[in-house]
């Protein structure tokens, strides 16, 4: 079907292949760095948290752990030249995340900033210090892990969905500028996956997967070629189906949803 068409080089023998996921203290980049590691991966792991790094390396022998904030142009500049020297990437995925729910009526303008800063600003950054380099050498892949919350406008996601929205359109540009360099990109956009963001919420979340059950379900888009890898299907297609209603008829629909 049309809907399932490759639009990446499939991506499924990993068997010595340099990655670099930034967000992998926890959630859904952890659990990728792992199930990459398991496929015979050289990973190297990164975020703030220099502890949960160390601890991932020492369960995965081989790994690499190099401490970042992603905010900090200057120290994504450093860590991707730090990165490169050491030889050519294959594959980059930015999974740094920062989530509170917030509602108009309680906006915080510092933390909707910090939403931006964290969830778009650090992929410019890292996009910056790393996209001349994989231009240059080609037969690389970049992944932005985004969210179906940038899908549409929804309750609690006041600066949470428009930092995601804004990933969806840089990958999809990406994608557009890239596709005859050699270099593939893919937009990850999760359902409601177990994670510490997760946890601020205070609803039931349809649909919850594991940390584990999503990075395969990642490998399993990267081995497709697929642009987009979303899950899990049985919710967001129906998110999917959102996207296309007129105003009207979506507000409604929400607004009973969540009322």
């Amino acid at each position: 079907m049309a809907f399932f068409t490759r639009t990446n080089r499939p991506l499924s023998d990993w068997q010595g292949k340099r990655v670099w996921i930034v967000g992998a203290s926890s959630g859904i980049g952890e659990a990728t760095a792992s199930a990459l590691h398991a496929q015979g991966a050289r990973v190297i792991v990164s975020a703030r948290n220099l502890q949960a790094l160390q601890n991932f390396v020492d369960r995965h022998a081989g790994a690499q752990a190099l401490a970042l904030d992603a905010t900090d142009r200057h120290a994504v500049r450093s860590a991707a030249d730090s990165v490169l020297a050491l030889g050519a990437l294959d594959c980059v995925v930015y999974c740094a995340g920062y989530y509170n729910p917030m509602r108009a009526q309680t906006l915080q303008l510092q933390d909707a900033l910090r939403h931006m800063e964290v969830n778009y600003t650090g992929a410019l950054y890292l996009l910056d210090a790393l996209l001349p380099q994989l231009v240059a050498q080609g037969n690389s892949h970049i992944s932005l892990v985004g969210s179906v919350a940038g899908y549409r406008g929804l309750p609690n996601s006041l600066a949470y969905g428009p930092s995601k929205a804004a990933l969806i359109h840089l990958a999809e540009t990406l994608y557009l500028d890239l596709k005859t360099s050699g270099v593939g990109v893919s937009i990850i956009n999760p359902g409601f996956v177990e994670t510490p963001l997760t946890a601020k919420n205070d609803f039931a979340m349809p649909a919850l997967m594991t940390p584990p059950q999503a990075a395969q379900a990642i490998l399993k888009g990267w081995a497709s070629g697929a642009f987009e890898i979303h899950f899990p299907k049985r919710f967001t297609w129906w998110l999917k189906l959102l996207r296309v209603l007129p105003y009207r008829a979506y507000f409604a629909l929400v607004a009973r949803a969540t009322s």
